[in-house]
């Protein structure tokens, strides 16, 4: 099972003449009931939508995204709960003693993985290194 972190969901909802040819064939080879999001994710994107200037763009791209999570992920939209919160901090510890920096969301969004047992897509690998989870690429893998 894999959580989908942002930038590849983000990919998967380009028009089908962008969206990268790689990312598309690695999807496919996924398992529907395999893959995951979590609320993080969602809220992200959300906010990157409600941040585009008003009109039929952001209109469509909005009922876009909404029947992306209705049809492709429907319950399996992973939360952020008390098991994500203590890997959460177990994550975020770890990396400071390594000097390591990284975006706050994406330890979230590795926490979450990680509480569930799961691996995470992304294709920044940077800041889920040293997050206690398996990486898989979908642009190279």
């Amino acid at each position: 099972m894999i959580v989908l972190d942002t930038d590849v969901l983000s990919e998967l909802m380009k028009p089908p003449a962008l969206v990268s040819g790689a990312v598309v064939s690695w999807f496919a080879r996924v398992r529907p009931e395999a893959a995951f999001t979590t609320t993080i994710t969602v809220a992200e994107i959300r906010s990157g939508l409600a941040f585009m200037p008003d009109g039929r763009r952001k209109e469509e791209k909005t009922a876009m995204f909404e029947r992306v999570l209705a049809a492709a992920f429907g319950p399996r939209i992973l939360p952020f709960d008390l098991a994500a919160a203590a890997s959460y901090a177990s994550i975020v510890a770890a990396r400071r003693r390594e000097g390591l920096g990284g975006k706050p969301l994406d330890h979230l969004i590795a926490a979450i993985a990680q509480a569930a047992g799961m691996m995470v897509a992304t294709r920044n690998l940077r800041d889920f290194s040293g997050c206690g989870v398996a990486v898989v690429d979908p642009w190279t893998d």
